[in-house]
């Protein structure tokens, strides 16, 4: 995989993400996933102003979040996220490692679909802008 179809974040845990338990509440995940994904697409410049700008919007049509161990307030984190698909669809990876020890605390997955603006049509076949900021010949 390409150096430049990867990109890593890291955090910290703040009080307000946590739930009753004292433990990251499991939907402030998703936000972690989509910083990471904006990191990504931003080092691909072809974040989301730049989608709106090429006549794609870029919705994400299915997610999946595997837990595996609680992250805690001021815990350290760094987020991974890792395109592992773009032909028809854009399919990304993300990892959730503790910063220090590097133990896994939680994966997932997202899937967009290109859909243009114009007229409301999903793209069957992503379009050729994602190939180019790819750098992938068609």
């Amino acid at each position: 995989m390409r150096d430049n179809w990867q990109a890593e974040i890291e955090i910290e845990v703040p009080f307000h993400d946590l739930d009753p338990m004292e433990v990251v509440w499991h939907g402030n995940y998703v936000r972690y996933f989509e910083r990471a994904r904006h990191a990504l697409l931003q080092g691909l410049d072809y974040d989301y102003p730049q989608m709106r700008d090429s006549g794609y919007a870029w919705p994400v049509i299915d997610m999946s979040v595997r837990y595996a161990r609680p992250a805690r307030f001021a815990q350290r984190l760094r987020v991974s996220a890792r395109i592992v698909e773009w032909e028809n669809r854009l399919r990304i990876r993300y990892e959730v490692r503790d910063a220090a020890s590097g133990e896994r605390l939680t994966k997932g997955e997202t899937i967009q679909v290109a859909v243009e603006i114009a007229n409301g049509e999903m793209c069957f076949v992503s379009p050729p802008i994602l190939f180019e900021k790819l750098g992938v010949s068609l």
